[in-house]
């Protein structure tokens, strides 16, 4: 059977944020930048950054120290010029360049349900958070008919991805070393908090 692919967002790049899918986004960004918790000199890495919108917003609320992967290099362009000051890689969820432990947050929206291998995504996050350290993941929250439909026509198009609920986002992290924290969601965008376990490994 032939590889599933990526659905690419190269094309849209430079008009992203003022296109149609930078406005659908707005309620996956404001969930995550009113909800994750900042002091000044955290490291935050963003999965899956895009443009770099999320980076920005949480820039203006804390003097953090900011970092970005994301596997589209026109996308990473766009964040480079939004975030001149952090650093912003070309890398997957699941093989990120940095230290075990080295992030007080890690942020994914609107790009969990985009990644190939989400039990990888877990473990790689596990790896990177410091105890204590937190993950905010936005994703779509969509009602069980459309949310099979969309499931279902990404399968037959063999496309990577899969829209799941809150519940299932978080078994995929059973056995990683998180707890989770809390569940938020408006309209059809919702947010899930889970903290690094403290004590114990993964």
């Amino acid at each position: 059977m032939d590889e599933k692919r990526d659905l690419k967002f190269d094309k849209l790049a430079e008009d992203y944020d003022e296109g149609f899918e930078g406005k659908l986004s707005e309620k996956f960004y404001t969930l995550v930048t009113e909800n994750v918790e900042l002091s000044d000199g955290m490291d935050v890495l963003e999965m899956g950054c895009g443009t770099g919108t999320i980076l920005y917003r949480l820039s203006q609320r804390c003097r953090i120290n900011g970092y970005g992967i994301d596997t589209e290099e026109k996308m990473l362009e766009q964040a480079r010029k939004k975030c001149p000051d952090m650093q912003i890689l070309l890398a997957p969820c699941d093989d990120v360049p940095y230290e075990d432990g080295k992030f007080d947050v890690i942020a994914a929206c609107m790009a969990y349900h985009h990644f190939p291998d989400r039990k990888a995504f877990a473990r790689e996050c596990a790896r990177l958070l410091k105890p204590g350290g937190r993950l905010y993941i936005a994703d779509p929250r969509l009602p069980l008919p459309i949310r099979k439909a969309v499931n279902a026509a990404l399968e037959i198009h063999r496309i990577n991805g899969k829209v799941s609920t809150a519940d299932e986002l978080c078994e995929n992290f059973i056995g990683c070393g998180f707890i989770k924290l809390y569940e938020k969601h408006d309209s059809y965008a919702q947010l899930v908090c889970l903290e690094r376990e403290r004590q114990g490994g993964i």
